[in-house]
């Protein structure tokens, strides 16, 4: 037990100092997202940008680009195969969209804008 006891200072040590660099990295942390959070309050870093680098890329951007993407491929489609039925169809689409309620049809390019960072609010300042 007389070798165990002895080591018993070093093994302290060695915690005590473990523990007080973790806590002066938290402090460090602490800053640093301190000082970050100021350059955004001034403008330094573009608040936008943190946003999207905080967001978490999940499987929703993808639904939704493809959801949006649909019918731009369905409209390239009857452009380039000549198809009167599917032209009709994207034509029938955008009309039965375009006479869906305002509020929906914000709130469908707002979520869409909040998911990939645009600033949605600039697409109805013409209505």
């Amino acid at each position: 037990m007389g070798p165990l006891l002895s080591l018993l200072p070093t093994v302290l040590k060695t915690g005590a100092a473990i523990f007080a660099n973790k806590q002066k990295a938290k402090i460090l942390m602490s800053d640093a997202e301190l000082l970050h959070a100021s350059k955004m309050a001034t403008g330094e870093v573009e608040y936008a940008a943190a946003v999207r680098q905080s967001n978490d890329k999940g499987w929703k951007d993808e639904f939704v680009l493809i959801l949006v993407s649909l019918p731009i491929l369905m409209l390239v489609w009857s452009v380039f195969s000549d198809d009167p039925n599917i032209q009709a169809k994207v034509d029938l689409f955008f009309d039965k969209f375009g006479n869906l309620p305002f509020w929906y049809q914000t709130l469908f390019i707002s979520i869409v804008a909040s998911i990939y960072g645009l600033k949605g609010a600039e697409i109805f300042k013409k209505k």
